[in-house]
Formats: structure tokens, C-alpha cells, sequence
């Protein structure tokens, strides 16, 4: 077995940078999927049923994230990440075949199901890999993967779907998932475990006696819906209620998910310096409440030069708690239950992520995006009492 001190720092990082592509191309697909609303509503869909159609992908993702976090736990990090994006690919690409909606749904829902292993096999390749006071920086690194892909998304789906059609824009992510696969294979190591702890009997359930896991998958569920309101219709609210053409709006979605990924980062470093996960997840959770309710006021008051800026800051603020509550979760239940916790964690926020688009889809229809944005802002402000108020020290949590 590999341990720690064989494997240098430049390994490690170029095990990051897999994680982060194999990441990045489960997000083009799970959540680069609701760029094609344009093209599904210019066919004559009522934006319910594209919304219901693009949400397959994260359907998917969120019926097999558990059992995805039971492989990694039991089979190892590898054998996810190569798997999963083995099988996106070869349903993206069935999918790019097929003309009928409900064939494609069913084959968008498959491609979901191989996203979701990417999840928490690359959380735990950065867990077991990285130090405790590295942590924070690895993982947010990492979870730019997903405001990178949904950049991706934005800047290749609409383009390709405009010139080539809506199925062969699937092939975007289904090419990108097969590199991931090859990549993979090659170039990562599952992390060691210690065997004093496997040997020593069944690992403790660490969500027996304690809700702090709990608590911080309730906070980071009610945080996913002002990002996933923002990912889903972001691009069409530009278009549509500002007037930008498609163009604009995509450059203005993919400079958004840019400025995400760093502020994932610059909350990661944050974590690290102070030493605790926990306090910056309030604060972003308070400025999440802010930033929405100031874009609720600015859109009903049709203040666009207010508006697209504070859309561009809830653009970043609204997915910086991803990489702390994920890092947290990922330390507190330890190496032998953190496959499974990230499971619950993700599947948390992809069941509501998947609600977003069909839901609120029909209230804009009938309130519109002011009343919408309102409500997310309060959705936001559930979550803030809802996070832990200790410290769990970062050396103590799922170390080797």
C-alpha cells in the first residue's frame, strides 16, 4: 500500500487537477444541461417541461450519490472515478442519437447516474491526500470544478446546440467524462487508511449521538437553491429581462462561474488561516441572504445597473459554502464513513437542485423573477441559525 510519505507533493496536485477535470466534466452535464432551455422553449416546450427535461442529469446524480459514496468507502477512490465517467460517456453519447424526448430523458438520467461518483471520490482523494491545513485550499481548488464546468457549459452547450442541434451539444460532456476516465485510471492512487482503525472493529457511525452532520446538510441543502435559481435562470433572465442577446448573456453567466471559482478558493484559504470551516459557512450563509434580497429589490424596481452587478456578486457569494460545508463533512466523519457522508451531503443538494428548475420555473411564469429572487433570499435566511456553533479541530478530523 502507497502511504503518505511516498507520494510527493507534485503527485499529489496532479491527483487534485484529475479530481478537478473529472469533476468539472460531471458538472457540464448535471448542471450545463439547463443552457439548452432556450432551445427547448423556441421548439414549443413550456418552460415547466424543459426545465423538467434538463433536470434529468441531476435526477440521476442524486439517486446514486450514496451508493457511490458506499464504492468509494469500500472499493476505493479509483474504481469510482473511473467508472462513473466511463458510463456519462457512453450515455452522453447514446444520447446524442436519440431524437425522442423521453429516450433522451431516460439516457440524460443514466449520464447523471455516472456523474454522481466523481462527488465524493475526488473529496476523498484531497482528504486523504492533502494535511489538515492545506485542506481547505485542495478543496476549494476542487470545487471550482463545478463553476468551471457550468463556465464550460455556458460557453460550448448554446453555441453547439444553435449550430449542430440539442443532442449533439450532449457530446460536450460525454467527451469530456471519457478523458476523465483515461486520466483517471492512470494517474490516481487510492489514499491509505489506517488499519489500526479498520482492524480495531466496525467503524463508529459518526451520525449516532451527534447532529452536527446533520445540521450542516440542512445548511448546505437550503444554500444550493439560491445557486441553483441563479445557475438555472441566470442566462434567461439576462435575455429576457434585460435584453441582452444570448451572447452577452453567456459571457456575462461564464465571467460569473469564473469569479466563483475563485471565491471558492479564497474561502478555502480563509478556512485554513482561521482554522475552522464552520464560522466562514455563516458568514457566507448571512451574505447569501443579502446579496439575494438585494437583487429581488433591484430586479423589481427594473434598476439593471444594480441589478447585473448584484447578480454577479450573488453569482460568487452563493457558491462559496459548497467547499467548506463539503471539507467539513469530509473531516468530521472520517476516513471510513466520509464516501457516504459526501454522498448524503450531495445528494442533499442535488435533490433541491433538481427541484429548482421545474418549481421555480412555474412561480416565475406566474410571479415572475422579483418575487422568485425574494423568496430564495429567505430560503437562505433558514439556513443561517441552522449552522453548527462549535469548532471541530482540522488535525482531529479524518487524519492519517
Amino acid at each position: 500500500m502507497t502511504t503518505v510519505t511516498q507520494i510527493g507533493t507534485p503527485r499529489r496536485w496532479s491527483m487534485l487537477a484529475l479530481g478537478v477535470f473529472a469533476q468539472a466534466s460531471s458538472a457540464v452535464m448535471t448542471n450545463g444541461a439547463p443552457f439548452l432551455l432556450p432551445a427547448l422553449t423556441q421548439r414549443g416546450l413550456s418552460l415547466a417541461t424543459a426545465g423538467l427535461l434538463v433536470a434529468m442529469p441531476l435526477a440521476g446524480l442524486c439517486c446514486t450519490l450514496i451508493a457511490w459514496g458506499w464504492i468509494v468507502d469500500h472499493a476505493g477512490e479509483r474504481a469510482a472515478l473511473v467508472a462513473g465517467p466511463a458510463i456519462m460517456c457512453a450515455a452522453g453519447v447514446a444520447a446524442a442519437t436519440v431524437t425522442n424526448y423521453v429516450a433522451l430523458g431516460a439516457l440524460l438520467f443514466l449520464a447523471g447516474a455516472g456523474a454522481g461518483s466523481t462527488n465524493g471520490a475526488s473529496g476523498r482523494v484531497i482528504v486523504g491526500w492533502f494535511p489538515p491545513n492545506r485542506r481547505g485550499l485542495a478543496m476549494g481548488i476542487r470545487q471550482t470544478a463545478q463553476p468551471l464546468g457550468v463556465a464550460v457549459g455556458a460557453m460550448t452547450i448554446p453555441a453547439v446546440a444553435a449550430a449542430h442541434g440539442f443532442s449533439t451539444a450532449v457530446l460536450v460532456p460525454a467527451i469530456m467524462a471519457g478523458v476523465a476516465a483515461v486520466g483517471c485510471l492512470a494517474g490516481i492512487v487510492d489514499p491509505p487508511r489506517p488499519e489500526s482503525a479498520r482492524g480495531a472493529g466496525r467503524p463508529v457511525n459518526p451520525y449516532r449521538g451527534d447532529s452536527t452532520l446533520w445540521r450542516i446538510h440542512g445548511v448546505s441543502i437550503l444554500l444550493v437553491v439560491p445557486q441553483a435559481t441563479i445557475w438555472t435562470f441566470g442566462l434567461l433572465w439576462l435575455h429576457r429581462e434585460v435584453g441582452m442577446s444570448l451572447a452577452a448573456a453567456g459571457a456575462v453567466v461564464t465571467g460569473t462561474q469564473i469569479l466563483g471559482a475563485a471565491g471558492r478558493i479564497g474561502a478555502g484559504v480563509w478556512s485554513d488561516k482561521v482554522g475552522s470551516r464552520l464560522g466562514p459557512l455563516r458568514t457566507v450563509a448571512i451574505a447569501a441572504v443579502i446579496s439575494m434580497a438585494a437583487l429581488a429589490v433591484a430586479a423589481w424596481a427594473h434598476q439593471w445597473w444594480a441589478a447585473i452587478p448584484i447578480l454577479v456578486a450573488a453569482s460568487v457569494i452563493t457558491v462559496a459554502d459548497n467547499g467548506l460545508a463539503f471539507t467539513a463533512v469530509a473531516e468530521i466523519a472520517g476516513p471510513f464513513w466520509s464516501g457516504r457522508g459526501l454522498g448524503i451531503q450531495n445528494t442533499g443538494q442535488n435533490l433541491a437542485s433538481a427541484a429548482v428548475a421545474p418549481v421555480f420555473g412555474a412561480l416565475i411564469a406566474a410571479a415572475g423573477f422579483p418575487i422568485v429572487y425574494a423568496l430564495v433570499a429567505l430560503v437562505a435566511l433558514a439556513a443561517v441559525p441552522l449552522v453548527p456553533t462549535g469548532s471541530v479541530p482540522l488535525a482531529a478530523t479524518g487524519s492519517r
